[in-house]
C-alpha cells in the first residue's frame, strides 16, 4: 500500500514566513535563493513545509510517494532544511555551512546568521541534481 508523506496543499506561503518570527522579513527574502536554485516556485506542503519542487519515488517494497525535491519548515526549535543525505560533495559542505545539526537528509539551523548561506544554496542545487538524476520529476512546476 503506498503511503504520502507529503500533501502538497494551498497554504499562504506568506503565513508560513511569519513563523519564522524573530528573523525578520529581510532574512525572509534570502529563502528565494531557493526558488532560484531549483528553477520552482514555493508551495506548501501541509502546515508547515515549503517545498520547491516535486518527485517521485517508488521503493521495490511498493512504497511511493511524491514529495518535494528541497524544502524547508520554521520549527519553533529551528528552521529544518529538507535535502538529500546522499548528494555529491554534502559532509565536505556540511563543514563549511555553520553551526547546525543533522539526521539523515535534514539539516537543523537555530539561527540563518550562523550559516553560510551560499553553501547552504550549494547544497540545495546539488539536492536537487541527486534527485532528479534518481527519480521522475515533475517538470510542469517549473517558473
Amino acid at each position: 500500500m503506498a503511503v504520502l508523506f507529503f500533501i502538497h496543499c494551498d497554504g499562504k506561503i506568506e503565513r508560513n514566513f511569519a513563523r519564522l518570527g524573530k528573523l525578520g522579513i529581510r532574512k525572509v527574502g534570502r529563502f528565494y535563493g531557493m526558488q532560484k536554485e531549483t528553477g520552482h516556485k514555493p508551495k506548501m506542503w501541509g502546515p508547515s513545509i515549503v517545498g520547491f519542487g516535486s518527485y517521485h519515488y517508488k521503493y521495490e517494497s511498493g512504497r511511493e510517494g511524491d514529495p518535494p525535491l528541497v524544502g524547508y519548515s520554521p520549527r519553533s526549535t529551528a528552521i529544518v532544511f529538507y535535502l538529500s543525505g546522499n548528494f555529491e560533495e554534502r559532509n565536505e559542505l556540511l563543514q563549511k555551512v555553520g553551526k547546525h545539526k543533522t539526521d539523515k537528509g535534514c539539516v537543523y539551523i537555530k539561527k540563518l546568521e550562523d550559516i553560510n548561506m551560499e553553501v547552504l544554496m550549494k547544497m540545495v542545487s546539488l539536492t536537487v541534481k541527486h534527485r532528479q538524476s534518481q527519480f521522475p520529476t515533475n517538470d510542469n512546476e517549473k517558473c
